[in-house]
C-alpha cells in the first residue's frame, strides 16, 4: 500500500500536482542520478509487470469471460458496469515506472556509462508500456510526460494516438539498429533473457508487428511495414522463433522475482468463477491444458484449474442480478497443498509470446498482405500456445484441431477464419496485461455471449476513462483532449478503433 501511495504522488508531481520539494519528491525509488541501467532494469520490469498483472487479473479477465467475480453488488466489471475508481491504478504506475525506463536510456547514453544496447532495451521497454497506456485511455501525455524534473513540465499536453504511434515506430526503428550492435549487458540484472541482447531484439520486432496489425485498419503503411519486417527486409528485422524466445519474467519466488499475485489474499483469489465461455471451449476441445490425468500433479491440471462436481463447468457472464448463479470451477489459491497454481506459477510474467506472434502471422496471411501459409501460422500458433505450458505435449497439432473441430479450412469466409485465429490468440493471450480487450476491441473476435444483466447497452467498453484527479492537476490539457478525442466516456472510440 505504502509503494502505491509514493507512486501516485510521484505521477501527481511528473502531470502537475504539486511543486513542494520538488527535487527530492520527484525521483523514483529505482531512478536515481548515480543508478546503472543494470540497477534499474530489473526493478522496472518487475514493477511494470505487477501493475499489468494486478489489471490483468481484476479488469481484463472480467470483460472478456475468463473470470466472474459473482455479485450483485454496483460496479462489477463482468457486467461493463465501469467506475471512475478503476482508471488510477494502471495509469499512476506506468507512468512513474516509464521515468526508469528512460532513466536507462539516458544513462546508458551518457559518455561514462555508454551502451547502445541498454538504450535499445529502453525504447522497447518505453513502446511497450506507452502502446499499453495510448490502447487503455486514447490520447495521453507522450512527448512531455515524464518531464518535470528535467525540463519543468508540470502540465503536459495529451498527444494524438496516431502520433504516439508513429513516434513508437521509430522508437522500435531506432531499438532495433541498436541491438544489431549486441552490446553485452549484465545477465544477473535481466530477468527477461538473461543478458541475451539478440533476444531483446526479436521480442522489439515482434512487439513491432503486434502494434502496427493494431492500427492496420488505419494506415495503409502499417500494412507495408509488416511485410517489409517479415519477407522483403526480414534479415535486418529478426522476430521471435520459438517458444524460448517469448518475452516473460519468470518468477523464481526469491526476492525481487516475487509474483504479484502472491500479494493477492488466498480468499480473494479463488473468490471469482471461472466463465462459461473460458472454460466451455477448453473442455471441448479436451485440451490438454486442463487434462488431469496426464498433465497434472497430484490430480491438478497445468492452470490450477478446480473441477466442478468431476466435470469444468463456468459461470455465465453478464447475468442479471438476482439470478444467484453457483460458483462451479476457479482457480487454486497456494493454500491447497500440492496443487499447480497461477499464485506461483513462474510463467505469470507475460510481456508476449511466440504463440501470439504466429497468429499476427496468421491474420496477416489470412488477409493476403504477406505470401506465407496462413494455415501454418494457424497451426504454428495452436501449437506453441499449449507447449509454452506443456513442452512434453506431443499430438499433432493438426490431430488435435481435427478432433476439436477447430482445424484450419481454406473454403471458409475470411470472417470465419478471423473467429478461428483470435479464438485461439485469446488463449495465447492468457494473463498477458490487457491484450485480449485490446483484440476485442479492434477486431469483435471472439465472439462472446451477451448477458441479460450487461450495463452500458450491452457495448463492451472502448476505453478507460481517464484519472479524476486529471481533471483538476492538467485541467487546461485534459479539456483539449477531451476537445479532440471525444467525451471522456467508456463509449469513445479511440483512433484506432474508429470508422
Amino acid at each position: 500500500m505504502m509503494k502505491h501511495l509514493a507512486y501516485i504522488l510521484l505521477l501527481g508531481i511528473l502531470l502537475g500536482s504539486c511543486t513542494k520539494n520538488f527535487e527530492e519528491t520527484n525521483t523514483s525509488p529505482n531512478g536515481t542520478p548515480t543508478a546503472l541501467p543494470q540497477q534499474l532494469l530489473a526493478p522496472a520490469l518487475v514493477s511494470t509487470l505487477g501493475y499489468n498483472m494486478i489489471r490483468n487479473r481484476n479488469f481484463n479477465n472480467e470483460l472478456m469471460q475468463v473470470t466472474v467475480d459473482i455479485s450483485d453488488s454496483e460496479g462489477q466489471v463482468f457486467r461493463y458496469d465501469f467506475r471512475s475508481t478503476w482508471a488510477d491504478y494502471l495509469y499512476n504506475g506506468l507512468y512513474s515506472e516509464l521515468t526508469n525506463f528512460k532513466d536507462i536510456y539516458t544513462t546508458a547514453s551518457s559518455e561514462l556509462n555508454y551502451n547502445p544496447s541498454y538504450k535499445g532495451i529502453s525504447l522497447i521497454c518505453q513502446s511497450w508500456i506507452y502502446s499499453i497506456l495510448t490502447d487503455t485511455y486514447g490520447d495521453i501525455p507522450y512527448f512531455q510526460s515524464n518531464l518535470a524534473k528535467d525540463s519543468g513540465i508540470l502540465e503536459p499536453r495529451f498527444d494524438a494516438q496516431r502520433d504516439i504511434y508513429m513516434d513508437i515506430f521509430k522508437k522500435l526503428d531506432t531499438a532495433n539498429a541498436l541491438l544489431s550492435a549486441a552490446t553485452k549487458i549484465d545477465a544477473s540484472g535481466d530477468p527477461v533473457y538473461y543478458g541475451d541482447v539478440s533476444k531483446w531484439r526479436k521480442f522489439g520486432n515482434s512487439l513491432y508487428l503486434r502494434l502496427l496489425l493494431r492500427v492496420s485498419a488505419k494506415s495503409d503503411s502499417a500494412v507495408l511495414k509488416i511485410k517489409d519486417i517479415v519477407e522483403t527486409n526480414k534479415a535486418n528485422y529478426p522476430i521471435m522463433t520459438s517458444n524460448s524466445e517469448s518475452a516473460i519474467l519468470r518468477w523464481t519466488g526469491l526476492g525481487p522475482y516475487v509474483s504479484p499475485y502472491l500479494s493477492v489474499r488466498e480468499q480473494d483469489f479463488r473468490s471469482p468463477g471461472i466463465a462459461s465461455f473460458f472454460i466451455d471451449n477448453l473442455a471441448q476441445w479436451n485440451d490438454p491444458r486442463i487434462d488431469i490425468p496426464t498433465y497434472g500433479s497430484n490430480g491438478y491440471n497445468r492452470w490450477g484449474i478446480v473441477p466442478y462436481s468431476g466435470s469444468y463447468q463456468g459461470v455465465p457472464s453478464g447475468y442479471s442480478p438476482g439470478d444467484n448463479p453457483v460458483k462451479k470451477c476457479y482457480f487454486y489459491s497456494t493454500s491447497t497443498v500440492g496443487a499447480i497454481t497461477l499464485m506461483t506459477e513462474p510463467m505469470t510474467g507475460m510481456m508476449m509470446n511466440y504463440a501470439e506472434l504466429q497468429f499476427i502471422l496468421a491474420e496477416a496471411a489470412a488477409k493476403g498482405w504477406i505470401s506465407g501459409s496462413a494455415e501454418t501460422y494457424y497451426n504454428t500458433g495452436a501449437q506453441n500456445s499449449i507447449t509454452q505450458w506443456i513442452p512434453t505435449w506431443s499430438v499433432p497439432v493438426t490431430t488435435w484441431l481435427a478432433a476439436a473441430d477447430i482445424e484450419w479450412l481454406n473454403d471458409e469466409t475470411l470472417e470465419q477464419k478471423m473467429e478461428k485465429i483470435h479464438k485461439q490468440k485469446y488463449y495465447a493471450l492468457f494473463l498477458t496485461d490487457l491484450q485480449q480487450w485490446f483484440e476485442y476491441r479492434r477486431t469483435g473476435h471472439p465472439y462472446l455471449p451477451k448477458g441479460t444483466g450487461l450495463r452500458n447497452n450491452g457495448v463492451m467498453p472502448a476505453r478507460m476513462t481517464y484519472p479524476v484527479y486529471v481533471q483538476s492537476t492538467n485541467p487546461t490539457n485534459y479539456k483539449l483532449a477531451v476537445a479532440n478525442q471525444g467525451p471522456d466516456l467508456i463509449n469513445t472510440l479511440v483512433w484506432w478503433q474508429k470508422p
